[in-house]
């Protein structure tokens, strides 16, 4: 268990830097029929897939007025 006392605060101010040994890759897992796989395991088409999928965006969306 972490002693929150202990541990130093990070203030909006504060940047966070990092070398590149200090780096890790991030992995990505995405459903494809209905299963949850990392996309590192895609073949060469499904990562072109992945890429071009469009994602929906509400904020996009006008709302419809009753009649």
């Amino acid at each position: 268990m972490n002693d929150l006392s202990e541990q130093e605060l990070l203030t909006p101010q504060s940047t966070i830097v990092l070398r590149d040994d200090e780096r890790q890759r991030c992995e990505v897992w995405t459903r494809v029929m209905g299963y949850h796989r990392p996309m590192a395991s895609f073949n060469t088409g499904k990562k072109g897939e992945f890429h071009e999928r469009t994602y929906f965006d509400e904020r996009c969306c006008q709302p419809r007025l009753a009649d």
